[in-house]
């Protein structure tokens, strides 16, 4: 795998340096990560490593398609690795856990906006938010955009 990744970085005109191969492992360890996470991860074995160079790096590895960003809050991107089979993602709202789908389970849904929009869905930058199990069983958390009741 590593002399197919120099060959695909050199064809582009890039190298395999030791922080791009830090940062992808990195990555692939977190499943999902931002950049800070993976500049924690990458730090635990080379605290030598910046967070202008995880982005960077984050930045060729994501032209080359080795990883993805996606947005599972409003905050910070989340970028994960391309080497597993294609899927898109369940946010819950409460405890932002982040489940991976396999991206057949959306097939009939993205099939039916290309016959009806003539929409092709880049189902890796999909994101549904929800509730997991977990938390629908739960008391919902009070919504903070909720207009107080007026007494009666």
């Amino acid at each position: 795998m590593a002399d197919d990744l120099r060959a695909r970085l050199r064809g582009k005109g890039f190298r395999l340096t030791p922080q791009r191969q830090l940062i992808l492992d990195a990555v692939e360890r977190l499943g999902h990560g931002t950049a800070e996470d993976v500049l924690a991860e990458v730090q635990q074995q080379v605290s030598a490593v910046n967070q202008s160079t995880v982005y960077r790096n984050l930045d060729v590895l994501e032209q080359l398609g080795l990883v993805r960003h996606i947005h599972l809050t409003g905050k910070a991107p989340t970028y994960h690795s391309t080497s597993g089979p294609q899927h898109f993602h369940l946010t819950c709202r409460n405890c932002r856990c982040v489940i991976s789908v396999d991206q057949d389970v959306a097939a009939e849904f993205t099939a039916r906006l290309r016959a009806e929009h003539g929409f092709v869905v880049d189902v890796g930058h999909l994101t549904v938010f929800g509730h997991c199990e977990s938390c629908d069983r739960s008391d919902p958390p009070e919504d903070p955009h909720a207009q107080p009741e007026s007494p009666a």
